[in-house]
């Protein structure tokens, strides 16, 4: 037979499937030896609270029957006689049922209960069978018949108010037993009354035994289920994670407060809602089992699943981690599903960076810039959650520079001191007050949005602060500014609301110190109009607003595309488009240069696993994103969506990451290098330019800015000689190096000279989009075109020449022909670096370099300067004879 899953539970729990004999005759009346049988034996005492008052009843209506019908032959005081056992008895039932319903008053136990329930049963039989005695002595009633009658509905109420406990049907057994052998004077009659009592005693026992095992289960699964609740509301509160359930249609049947929130919803309006309707399975486009893996195909299946990563049907881009087993009865029927999910996009400080970070000034005692950072970010989300407004306070002393110029630093470090009990005092509980530094504090308000309790906290804060100190004998009396912002709740973010406070404090002080001011649009044009980007940043992705480009990068030997450099674009529907400097640095400020940085990588990687393999997309990081602990994870986790090899990813970082903090940096280079992608240091030579950089941080590029580049090849420009050095420099270090920005031929021909390996620029071409970069990543080569802004004059003519190539004599075709080089048409595949010799058709020999190769043509530069006169027609002479075979090929053949 199959067993249940609550046997198993039961036997788990060493509970037998039903309850002893000897527990069943004795539970009621003997004490509890567990909590959960005191428990059960304080439910029990409620099933006896009605039996007095039946009994109760029973007794007035024998009583009421026998005044009837056995008063007409019988005095008074008789008839009193005859029913004092009756209203001894009712007293009897009047008074048990109160001590019944007031035992806890009384303190009595629940054995106690049981126990003066069998005295009571007793008494009141004893008392019955007196009356059922004395009645029948009355002449209006018949003795045959009314003593049988009395005795009957006394066992058989008795039984029935003791049936649900066999210590009161054992007395009540005993009790019909001897009165039937007194009064009935039958031993037939006594047979039976007993016989059918100990019938009721077995039945009782057999009830009871039952009901014991069953409540015992009850109650210890309603204990486990209690743990579990507390359980399941602990896990939920926490925030680290929420429970669904489906019923067998698929429809929501539970629904976490923290899901709903994610919604921005209740539960009960996600109940009834179909489970994929809400979400939907984030899967790797290459993936060739797609079908199998959506959460559609789990739940119509019926199959378990674990960790499987899911979106919701929301404006916020997050991702969950969904588990769940589909549910079954003891009988095999489907109930629906029931599982777990976890938020993975959900961003916490890691505890190595909490630790790192010293959290409190070793001053004053208050929290420092970074813990106070820390605050704000943390009341503004959970002001976002809450839907309240969070203010922030920032303080300035004045005249505090006074106090440390005349009495020194220590009197003003001891100064500093009594200002910062001073601000915690006057904000109690209102707030968090911290130092920035020097004579700057901050104040966190959450919640905090009335413009009349900040007014009178900012009064406060100032009366309190400008009251004189006393300092090593000295009175000194200082005085404080005090700019306030308010951050709306969802909308505000730290670096904007700092910004604004920032800006209402310079417009305190202005307005003569001493004061509070509230920060205002009006206050500057600037920041609103930053701020109205802002917000419009906020909801481009959501508005598919954003776009990725790309922009080639080439070999500049082969004229090869190597690589594209991904980059962000934004069409704003109002203004147009907007330049990345402009709304690149306003992500980076209100900390959406994250989730943008993101999305670009997801894009670029998705468009190059388009392209072939040889070809790489570079994608910009910002001191930022690189800075942040989940950098690796997220460049880890799109390469393996997309599926591109780690080797063709370039990630483009500019020197501000190295501000940071240097064991982070190089735990993050290190495990960027691990993960195979390439690295780049971007813009070289327009910040510090530390060659520490470039001995520490394994960079496999350097990127020439195109302020070197630009206007290179002029003659009065220095940009050569520093191009120069870097390609030295990145040579010596077996780095890669490009040139960004080149416009012209000029500036092409010197950056081949000059001998940087990759070229990126417009005469390549502009930034496209994913169909044009997969047409020119498709393309063999790309022809430079572009404006000759600074070059010297060249022959567009076309000229014959004649080489030896290989050891063999070809002929060769020449343009733009200038003093310095010429493009050379070639059929057979020339490497850079060689040196060759053209016999000019009608001119004569000119000898150079291969500095760039194509498949059918090839840059050449002359080892001295050309004279383009020498290509000028010349008239024509009789004697003079056309040259063929130069003389120096004929000494190469021999």
């Amino acid at each position: 037979m199959r067993r249940t899953r609550l046997g198993v539970v039961m036997e788990e729990r060493g509970l037998a499937p039903r309850a002893s004999v000897r527990e069943a005759l004795l539970f009621d009346v003997a004490p509890a030896e567990t909590e959960g049988d005191r428990t059960l034996g304080a439910r029990r005492i409620r099933t006896f609270n009605s039996a007095p008052l039946l009994l109760a009843a029973t007794h007035g209506v024998v009583g009421l029957t026998v005044v009837w019908q056995g008063v007409d032959g019988s005095s008074w005081g008789e008839v009193f006689t005859a029913l004092l056992p009756l209203i001894l008895a009712m007293l009897l039932d009047g008074g048990v049922a109160l001590a019944l319903g007031f035992h806890r008053r009384f303190g009595l136990a629940s054995h106690a209960v049981g126990r003066l329930a069998m005295a009571y049963l007793a008494a009141s039989g004893v008392l019955w069978m007196l009356f059922a005695s004395a009645a029948s002595h009355f002449d209006g009633l018949d003795n045959a018949s009314f003593l049988p009658l009395v005795l009957g509905a006394g066992v058989a109420m008795r039984g029935l108010v003791s049936i649900g406990s066999p210590p009161l049907s054992v007395i009540n057994a005993l009790v019909a037993s001897v009165g039937a052998f007194l009064f009935s004077g039958s031993t037939s009659v006594t047979a039976t009354i007993s016989g059918l009592s100990l019938l009721a005693v077995g039945y009782s026992i057999a009830v009871t035994r039952t009901m014991l095992a069953s409540a015992r289960r009850r109650l210890q699964l309603d204990s486990l289920a209690q743990k579990a609740l507390h359980f399941v509301e602990e896990f939920e509160t926490s925030g680290r994670g929420w429970f669904w359930e489906t019923n067998p249609a698929g429809t929501l049947s539970y629904v976490s407060q923290q899901l709903a929130d994610d919604f921005k919803t209740t539960p009960e309006a996600l109940l009834g809602r179909q489970f994929t309707d809400l979400l939907s399975v984030d899967v790797s486009p290459s993936d060739t089992m797609r079908e199998e893996r959506t959460l559609g195909f789990h739940l119509s299946a019926r199959f378990p699943f674990s960790d499987v990563v899911v979106r919701p049907a929301s404006e916020e881009d997050v991702h969950w981690s969904l588990s769940g087993n589909p549910i079954f009865d003891e009988h095999g029927r489907y109930l629906g599903f029931r599982g777990i999910g976890t938020d993975l996009t959900e961003q916490r400080r890691s505890e190595q960076e909490i630790t790192r970070l010293a959290r409190f000034d070793s001053l004053t005692g208050l929290p420092n810039r970074a813990m106070m950072r820390h605050t704000l970010d943390e009341a503004l989300r959970n002001a976002a959650r809450r839907q309240r407004a969070c203010s922030l306070f920032l303080i300035d002393l004045d005249r505090f520079k006074n106090v440390n110029d005349t009495l020194g630093h220590p009197a003003g470090d001891a100064l500093l001191k009594q200002v910062a009990q001073r601000l915690t005092s006057v904000l109690g509980d209102h707030g968090k007050v911290g130092r920035l530094g020097g004579d700057e504090f901050e104040a966190v308000l959450p919640g905090a949005a009335e413009v009349g309790l900040l007014e009178s906290l900012a009064r406060a804060l100032i009366a309190e602060v400008s009251r004189p100190y006393e300092l090593e004998g000295h009175r000194v009396t200082i005085g404080a500014s005090v700019g306030i912002a308010i951050g709306d709740p969802g909308r505000a973010c730290a670096d904007s609301l700092i910004r604004n406070a920032d800006l209402a404090l310079y417009a305190a002080k202005a307005a003569g110190r001493g004061k509070h001011y509230f920060y205002e649009p009006a206050m500057h044009s600037e920041a609103t109009d930053r701020q109205h980007l802002e917000n419009d940043l906020r909801v481009a992705m959501e508005r598919d607003e954003l776009s990725v480009s790309y922009q080639p990068i080439i070999r500049a030997a082969g004229e090869e595309v190597s690589g594209f450099e991904a980059l962000v674009r934004w069409r704003h529907p109002i203004r147009g488009n907007i330049s990345p400097a402009k709304f690149v640095p306003l992500a980076e400020e209100c900390g959406m240069i994250g989730k943008v940085g993101e999305w670009v990588l997801r894009q670029a990687l998705h468009e190059a696993a388009k392209w072939p393999d040889r070809v790489r997309v570079a994608v910009n990081l910002s001191p930022i994103q690189f800075n942040d602990p989940r950098i690796v994870e997220v460049v880890q986790k799109a390469l393996e969506v997309t599926g591109v090899n780690p080797n063709r990813l370039e990630l483009e970082i500019t020197e501000g990451v190295f501000l940071a903090d240097s064991d982070a940096t190089e735990e993050t280079f290190t495990r960027l290098k691990k993960l195979g992608v390439r690295l780049v240091l971007d813009d070289f030579g327009t910040g510090y330019s530390s060659l520490g950089y470039l001995r520490h941080a394994p960079f496999d590029k350097i990127k020439i800015d195109q302020s070197f580049v630009r206007g290179a090849a002029s003659v009065k420009s220095r940009n050569a000689a520093i191009i120069r050095a870097i390609v030295t420099l990145a040579d010596s270090l077996k780095m890669d190096t490009v040139a960004e920005g080149v416009e012209t031929h000029d500036d092409l021909a010197l950056i081949r000279e000059l001998g940087v390996a990759q070229v990126q620029g417009f005469i390549f071409g502009r930034p496209t989009d994913g169909a044009g970069a997969l047409k020119l990543a498709q393309a063999m080569s790309v022809e430079a075109d572009g404006h000759q802004c600074i070059r010297q004059p060249r022959q567009r003519l076309m000229r014959r020449a004649i080489a030896a190539i290989h050891g063999q004599v070809r002929e060769v075709r020449l343009r733009n022909i200038s003093a310095f080089g010429t493009l050379v048409e070639c059929q057979v595949p020339v490497a850079p670096g060689a040196r060759l010799t053209l016999d000019i058709v009608g001119v004569g020999p000119v000898s150079g370099t291969v500095r760039w190769a194509q498949k059918d043509r090839f840059g050449m530069k002359f080892e001295s300067e050309f004279d383009l006169t020498r290509l000028a027609p010349r008239p024509a002479r009789g004697n003079e004879a056309t040259m063929l075979k130069p003389w120096y090929l004929n000494q190469a053949a021999n």
